[in-house]
């Protein structure tokens, strides 16, 4: 099969104009191409296709697809580069055209941005179907051409890494327990002798003093881990970039037992460690000249004897107590010990990514990942990043508003929820975290929002979304291109 792009026309009455790969196949079939586009209806608008059979025995089916206005960029309404998000959309759709005609290979044109392109197609084809007997054919993605393959093979890279994120976060929690998503991890990066995995096991996480993540942790019966990675893609004395991720690999809530309706998705709480986790693989995969450590407490939050009670105080590891006056507000605790964990570091920043609060998606929806910070610098780099790759970010408020909420606690240094309960929900969870951070460049990524796909991203299918890894790839490879200047 071939995907080929066509532009729309500047002016309603012009005439489409199709992409250089396009002009040049039209050209192979003596004018076949355009002479059908003209006949069987108006121009195609953006993300349609048409698709035609027998046009040339290399490829027996050609789809066209829309992508919209030739010359659109950055739209700052919008926040993103609309040309590319056009191009991996347009593309999407048209690859999943041929995987539903089955045919195994499919050739994309490159559309003059052979990354996007490449993403597309490789974002679009991805389904969770490991566990079904019945299973989509599986299409191959190649480049048409070969011009651009080095920047159609980094968009490779790109969609896979955020593909990574998707298996994870899509698999059963009996399937992704904490030492099952651990050892996954490792196996994907078994091959770079300059990645260290640490695989520390419940005994370790006791000697850390990690007291509010073990409380979280006690109430399953799969035993915590805590994920520890090293990549030294820079110099030995270089500050590394420290990623930390929330690792509930199910969260049911606990004692504050969620409702039983959607329970299911809460397989997918360890988002933060799966996009975190598959930004470094994905570091790795690029060879980014930086060095990076992702930082993962795994466990499940399930209610047992054992549990953490509402209104019980826990010690996290630099000697604030908790009062956990909500069980199914426990990101925030595996989170506290991990942010005190990586001070160890001298990070040069320290992003953490997590499936927070409901109240993030109440904010903003799938729209953007919701992005708490205290340095302006570390904002303007995701933003920057998340304007190329599409999957955007929205700086939040970290207001001393806030921090008052989680501090006036009758029993404890602070509480697991703001005193007003539901109001600024995911302000007052970024507050809280923020009471664990000495470091002046740190980011919260609150990812609950854009954890699932309904049909909100034209190039992802339903189902869970790996969001925003290729925004972390883009970030962590800015910083290394500043590191370099």
């Amino acid at each position: 099969g071939l995907v080929l792009g066509i532009y729309s026309s500047e002016k309603d009455e012009g005439a489409a104009q199709l992409t250089s790969a396009g002009d040049a196949f039209d050209r192979l079939v003596s004018g076949k191409l355009r002479e059908l586009l003209s006949v069987c209806g108006p121009p195609l608008k953006k993300g349609k296709t048409r698709i035609f059979h027998g046009l040339h025995q290399d490829f027996p089916s050609v789809v066209v697809v829309g992508l919209g206005k030739k010359n659109a960029g950055v739209d700052d309404q919008e926040n993103w580069n609309e040309g590319k998000e056009n191009i991996r959309a347009a593309v999407a759709v048209g690859c999943r055209q041929i995987q539903d005609l089955e045919i195994p290979c499919v050739e994309v044109d490159p559309c003059g941005d052979a990354q996007a392109a490449a993403e597309g197609a490789v974002l679009g084809l991805h389904e969770y179907n490991e566990l079904k007997q019945k299973k989509k054919p599986v299409v191959t993605p190649q480049l048409h051409g070969s011009a651009e393959s080095e920047a159609w093979q980094k968009g490779v890279t790109y969609a896979e890494g955020q593909n990574l994120a998707r298996y994870l976060m899509e698999a059963p929690a009996n399937y992704i327990t904490p030492i099952k998503f651990a050892e996954h991890i490792e196996q994907k990066l078994r091959s770079f002798s300059n990645v260290k995995v640490h695989i520390r096991p419940e005994s370790w996480i006791a000697t850390q003093q990690m007291g509010a993540f073990l409380s979280v942790a006690k109430g399953s019966a799969e035993p915590p881990i805590f994920l520890e990675i090293h990549y030294s893609g820079g110099a030995t004395n270089d500050s590394p970039l420290v990623f930390v991720g929330k690792g509930v690999t199910f969260d049911s809530g606990g004692i504050s037992l969620k409702p039983s309706s959607g329970m299911d998705a809460m397989r997918a709480d360890m988002g933060g460690a799966a996009t975190i986790c598959s930004a470094l693989v994905t570091a790795a995969a690029l060879k980014l000249p930086l060095n990076i450590i992702a930082l993962a407490p795994l466990c499940e939050n399930m209610p047992s004897g054992k549990a953490n009670k509402p209104g019980d105080v826990v010690r996290a590891k630099n000697g604030k107590t908790i009062q956990v006056d909500n069980t199914d507000a426990e990101g925030r605790l595996l989170l506290a010990d991990a942010l005190c964990y990586a001070h160890n570091f001298n990070a040069r920043a320290i992003v953490n990514a997590a499936t927070l609060t409901g109240a993030m998606d109440v904010a903003l929806g799938s729209a953007a990942t919701g992005v708490f910070t205290n340095s302006s610098w570390l904002w303007t780099h995701l933003y920057e990043a998340s304007i190329l790759t599409g999957d955007r970010v929205w700086r939040m408020p970290l207001f001393e508003h806030y921090t008052k909420q989680v501090t006036d606690c009758p029993l404890a240094d602070l509480s697991n929820i703001g005193k007003y309960s539901r109001a600024g929900g995911a302000c007052t969870a970024a507050a809280f975290l923020k009471e664990f951070v000495t470091a002046s460049h740190w980011a919260h990524l609150d990812i609950a929002g854009v954890m699932s796909n309904k049909d909100e991203v034209p190039y992802l299918r339903k189902g869970m979304a790996g969001r925003p890894t290729r925004t972390l790839v883009e970030f962590a490879a800015r910083l290394s291109q500043d590191s370099n200047n």
